[in-house]
């Protein structure tokens, strides 16, 4: 929220927006869903602009059929209030990360090759203590005793193998996790487990020559492309949730940052719905549409 935001939305939008977060601060809604949870805290107009239509394209649900619980972890304590409070702190140069909601923070680490470098750490470290790991390891059966795992049975190159163990640590989906634990007589769980609704998520990579945005933004880039990160895509008329410029995230992830612009395109869908069964060259062809229709990207820039 700035100058910027504020030119963007024009001064009747403006003015509607706060006397809706007025009205919304006078007369709080019983927070029984998602929607509420956020026009309580933002107002019936910026919750239309910034939220609903995001939000619908996240989860694949309305807002009004989702959990206030579900989603407020998500901005935690961002509310209006909190957004003036960070454009003041800017104004006096007094931010601080330290202070600042999480949804606010502009500045962070990240690994100079990207988050995968992360794991190749892991690797190297679980090597040091003298550990090992073991790659193209399907987990395939999950045997318990007494409420612990006791060990898993896997498919793996060299065929089906039983591994034993103290400690498991699982990073499978819940449903798979209870699905494949053998000893599970717990009819209640395993149905809970299997009625979990589970949300997929496919990134579209397109190297471009130039995005057609202009940075209007005191801070200055590489190539002067727009410095954000990630860019949300709240416009209902696309499919795409959003966008992320790699050369932000990082120069070092792409090979000529002064030339190109790196970016990943965010889809969020279902497993085996139309657009999870696309072809590769049938979401890059629907991305660059998509990108075109809004501006960001010239036919003939890709």
């Amino acid at each position: 929220m700035n100058k910027n935001t504020l030119k963007g939305m024009g001064l009747a939008t403006t003015l509607r927006a706060g006397f809706r977060y007025l009205a919304a601060c006078l007369m709080k809604r019983p927070e029984t869903n998602l929607e509420n949870f956020y026009i309580n805290r933002f107002g019936k107009v910026l919750y239309s602009m910034f939220f609903e239509g995001y939000t619908e394209k996240l989860w694949g649900r309305y807002p009004s059929e989702i959990s206030a619980d579900w989603d407020a972890q998500r901005v935690k304590g961002l509310s209006i209030w909190a957004i003036i409070k960070d454009m003041f702190s800017k104004l006096t140069s007094k931010k601080n990360n330290d202070n600042v909601e999480t949804s606010l923070i502009e500045q962070f680490w990240y690994p100079k090759y990207g988050p995968g470098q992360l794991w190749e750490l892991v690797d190297t470290k679980v090597q040091e203590f003298g550990g090992k790991i073991l790659l193209h390891h399907g987990v395939k059966t999950i045997h318990t005793k007494n409420g612990c795992i006791r060990s898993v049975v896997c498919d793996t190159p060299e065929g089906t193998k039983e591994l034993t163990g103290d400690i498991f640590i699982s990073s499978m989906p819940i449903q798979d996790l209870i699905t494949g634990m053998a000893e599970c007589e717990d009819e209640a769980v395993k149905e809970i487990a299997a009625g979990l609704p589970y949300r997929d998520f496919v990134t579209v990579g397109l190297l471009v020559n130039r995005l057609e945005l202009e940075n209007k933004a005191e801070r200055k880039t590489l190539g002067n492309i727009i410095p954000d990160c990630w860019i949300y895509v709240q416009d209902k008329s696309v499919k795409l949730g959003r966008i992320q410029i790699f050369n932000n995230w990082s120069p070092y992830m792409v090979e000529k940052p002064e030339d190109t612009v790196w970016i990943g395109l965010e889809y969020f869908c279902r497993e085996n719905d139309a657009f999870w069964n696309m072809s590769d060259q049938e979401c890059i062809a629907f991305a660059q549409k998509e990108l075109i229709q809004m501006g960001v990207i010239q036919g003939t820039r890709c």
